[in-house]
Formats: C-alpha cells, structure tokens, sequence
C-alpha cells in the first residue's frame, strides 16, 4: 500500500496568478504595437508574467533541459526502430554531445540534465549525477505484467518530485522536459489511450525513428493488450503508472505536478511528456495552467492528450526524434515573447496640458481654413 497521497497536489496546486495576468493585458494595451498584432506571442508573455507573478514580465534566463531515461520491456516485442535495451547509447551520445538535443543545448547556451530512472545497463554506466535516483534496471513488459511495483512507482514519482525541487532550489526559471527512452512512446500510448477512453489504433504512432507497416502492428497490439490491464486500475493514477507506465514515466508524472507547486513553468516535448502531463491532470486538474506544449510531433497519442487538456502546441516542424529536441527549439519563441512583453515602449501618457495643446492646435487649424475659405469667396471666379 503506498504513503503517497496524491490529493494532496489538487490542494498544493494553483493558478497561475489571474490579477497578474490582467495587468500584463493591461500593459501590452498600451505599448506601442496594437494588440493582437504579435498572434501567440501576446499569449505568451502574459501566461509567463502570470506564472512568474510579475509585471513587466522577467527574461527567462536560467532554462535547463531535464530528460528521464529509461527502458522499456515492452520493445522486446519490436515495437520500436532500436534495439530493446539500448537508451544508454541514446544517453551516451547526449553526454557526448552527439544527438540533435545536445546540439541545440549548445547553440543555445541551455544546461542539459540527465536523469536515469531504470535504463539497462550498469548503474556506474555513467555519472553519479545521472544514476543516483534510478529505481530499477528496466521496467517490466506491460503487455503481460507491471512496468513496476507499486512501491518501485512511489520510489520514481518521489525521485521526479525530488528532482523538481532541486530545479527550482538551483534558480532554473523554465524547463524543458523530455525522455530518453526505448519503448516509451508504447507505454505513453497505452496511458493516453487509457485515460481518453479511446482504442489502441487511435493512439498508436511510429516513433523517432519510422517503424515498417508490421513493427506498428506489434505495437498497436501492445498496446491494445497493455490496455486491456490498465483500464481496472484507472481511478488510481499511482497504481496505473505502476501497471503500464515505467519508472521514468512515474518520475515525469511527479516531475510536473511539483513543478506547478512550486510555479516553475514547463515547456513538453512529445508523447511521452504529454502522455504524463495527462496523468498529471488527472491527479492535480490545475497543473496544465503550468505547462505549455512546444511542438506537434506527428505521434497521434501526443494530439489526443494536448487536446485532451486543450493545449495548444507552439511550433508544428515535424520534429519526431524525442530527447527534448522538439521542445528545445520553442524555447527561442518563449524567451522572444518575455522580452516583447518586457521591453516595448508603451504609448505617451497624455496630460491635460497636452489635450489642452491638441486642442488649441485643432481650434488655430480650423480658424485658419475659414479664413482661407472666406479669402477665396472674396475674390470670386477668375475671368
């Protein structure tokens, strides 16, 4: 039986700062750009002012990439384009900086942490600072059984909390959040499909990397079988994560819902992000107000969960390869909208001295075109 008490996020949780928000409308009326003429930009900067509780809004400064990795049991059935097990090459090569997330981490000046919650390989594979809050080495096959113990799903949903907390302690003041992981996007399926009461085929894409027309038949059948076990256990979010999430799953679940505690907005990647923000929501119906969906990534199960939680997405590129990579390149938009919000004049005031002067110039035009008018019926027509 698990500690943890979930209802306790539903009264932790709150909104975005409503009166705040009002003032960043208010503000953005009287800059010097009609409003409206910027689209989503305007929606942007007032949803941060509201999230940071401040006008003008502050520049977003101290984002950080957070990534959960782990492995899936579920790809030994061949429903991804990698090897069952090999996540730790993905999160080798990150640390390299190899892989398209590192790259832009770079270009971009953005600090990349990565956290393994039950990859398949060694824990001293890596970093201490990778490893020290994993849970365990793979999640189970959830077609047949749990991704985890109830207990091991506590572990992960505290570690993601823990992990949240020491953001927000260290000053980061936006998130970029995304996995690492083979098999993810299956259990992510299985999870929308559960929670939006809709058929595995409805939720089941191809992944990063394409899978062939068979490969997706696999996983449509994972996930309709993983399904068929997770509906019994939908009123109980922790034990549903248990059955066919996955550690790191878990640990973005908790990841987001302390992050909206502690009013640290999130920016989500893919399906895997949105997948666990829907639990989130699930648990804690305020925590959306908190995040924002960086990209559409083409995955049927990430479009039914935003819509799910009327999110919409900033940037519709076709960026399909997971690790945060999608939700990195919004993060250039978001930071554009806080100086925008921040930094463009607002219109001049006008005082009674200077109605008074547009006055008197509006009466001295007008008396000196009667004059004119009144000069030319004097001298009547030219012969």
């Amino acid at each position: 039986m698990s500690s943890l008490n979930l209802d306790d996020f539903t009264d932790l949780i709150e909104r975005p700062d409503g009166g705040v928000r009002r003032d960043a409308e208010a503000r953005r009326e009287r800059q010097i750009v009609p409003p409206g003429s910027l689209g989503r930009l305007d929606d942007l900067g007032e949803w941060l002012a509201a999230a940071q509780g401040t006008v003008p809004v502050r520049p977003v400064v101290r984002p950080r990439v957070v990534l959960f990795a782990g492995d899936h049991g579920v790809a030994e059935l061949g429903v991804s384009a990698r090897p069952a097990g090999s996540a730790a090459e993905l999160v080798r090569e990150i640390l390299e900086g190899g892989r398209p997330v590192a790259v832009l981490a770079r270009r971009l000046d953005v600090p990349v942490r990565i956290v393994d919650m039950a990859l398949d390989c060694e824990p001293d594979a890596f970093p201490a600072d990778v490893v020290r809050h994993r849970v365990r080495r793979g999640s189970g096959r959830i077609d047949f059984e749990d991704a985890l113990t109830l207990e091991e799903a506590e572990a992960a949903f505290r570690a993601g909390v823990a992990v949240a907390d020491e953001e927000a302690d260290s000053g980061t003041d936006l998130v970029v959040l995304g996995d690492v992981s083979v098999g993810g996007t299956t259990a992510a399926g299985v999870l929308v499909a559960a929670l939006c009461g809709t058929d595995a085929s409805v939720v089941t894409g191809r992944g990063g990397e394409a899978i062939d027309d068979l490969a997706w038949m696999r996983k449509c059948a994972a996930i309709r079988d993983a399904l068929r076990r997770a509906r019994p256990v939908l009123g109980e979010q922790l034990q549903l994560l248990a059955t066919v999430g996955g550690a790191d799953l878990a640990a973005m679940t908790g990841f987001l819902l302390q992050c909206a505690v502690r009013k640290l907005p999130v920016v989500l990647d893919g399906v895997v992000a949105a997948a666990c923000a829907l639990v989130g929501q699930r648990i804690a119906f305020r925590a959306p107000d908190w995040w924002l969906a960086a990209h559409r990534s083409g995955e049927p199960g990430q479009a039914k969960a935003l819509d799910r939680m009327a999110l919409e997405p900033l940037l519709d590129q076709g960026v399909k390869v997971g690790e945060g990579a999608g939700a990195l390149l919004a993060l250039p938009l978001v930071q554009a909208a806080a100086a925008l919000a921040a930094e463009l004049p607002e219109k001049p005031v006008k005082t009674e001295k200077t109605e008074e002067a547009e006055a008197s110039a509006e009466e001295a035009e007008a008396s000196a075109e009667e004059a004119e008018a009144s000069a030319e019926e004097r001298e009547g027509p030219v012969a």
